[in-house]
């Protein structure tokens, strides 16, 4: 029970990846805040299988109010926060030859959700973490952050890439108020998105590359988040944790 007397905010938590941390962190022996944005049964369900440590909260982070209503709704849940993970995300694909308004509206949108929420549930974080004892920020960013990513989805490889560097310039500006951050960048992970991706293009694409010949299971995302939220990890700040089974760069 490593986590004992920790209490964190999980966004989109109601997904395999998220769903998989939380049990995580709980399992450790923390209290977990589920961010959901529409499935409340899910984020109930989750609560309950967690033994009720942790409590299940809404909000739309495509909304740029969306990240402020999801803190405060959180501290008035938990009272103190002392973590915050950066889990919600989404993948969308828009041709280059796309009119310029569907561009940019899938830039937009991939950024909001992927990013800026990120941005803003972190200066928030930052915020009450130096008030209050100091906490540590997990940022999922992906293997698409550092290697570029297919024509149809940079907005998605460009948003996961703004969270790294997201999490090192906290790492090198806040570390010395004890506010600590840390990015995983996972491959394939098996979860809806890659099985709607496995749909489209088959499974040998998405295993290519991948010298392990599978894709990560949610479980290994949520215990290496568990083991990142350690107390005695601190010299991880900084760091970007790849989870990706050996795939190289390209």
């Amino acid at each position: 029970m490593k986590l004992v007397g920790q209490s964190i905010l999980v966004t989109g938590a109601t997904g395999a990846i998220g769903q998989a941390i939380c049990r995580a962190l709980a399992a450790d022996g923390a209290q977990v805040v589920v961010h959901y944005g529409r499935n409340s049964e899910a984020a109930e369900a989750l609560v309950k299988t967690v033994d009720g440590r942790g409590w299940a909260v809404s909000a739309d982070l495509s909304d740029p109010a969306g990240p402020q209503d999801l803190w405060d709704q959180a501290i008035a849940a938990a009272g103190r926060l002392t973590g915050l993970v950066n889990n919600a995300g989404i993948r969308s694909e828009v041709a280059v030859d796309a009119p310029m308004e569907e561009w940019q509206q899938v830039w937009a949108r991939e950024m909001r959700v992927n990013f800026l929420s990120a941005v803003d549930l972190s200066k928030l974080a930052i915020q009450h973490f130096r008030d209050n004892g100091g906490g540590r920020i997990v940022n999922m960013a992906s293997r698409a952050g550092q290697r570029g990513y297919t024509s149809s989805a940079m907005a998605y490889g460009g948003s996961k890439a703004a969270l790294i560097n997201l999490t090192k310039s906290i790492a090198q500006s806040h570390g010395h108020e004890g506010v600590t951050a840390v990015a995983l960048a996972p491959g394939w992970v098996r979860t809806e998105m890659a099985e709607a991706y496995i749909a489209e293009h088959g499974e040998a694409a998405a295993l290519a590359g991948i010298p392990i010949a599978r894709m990560a299971d949610p479980l290994e995302i949520g215990e290496i988040t568990a083991f990142a939220f350690r107390p005695t990890q601190t010299s991880l700040n900084g760091a970007v944790l790849d989870v990706n089974g050996g795939s190289y760069m390209r």
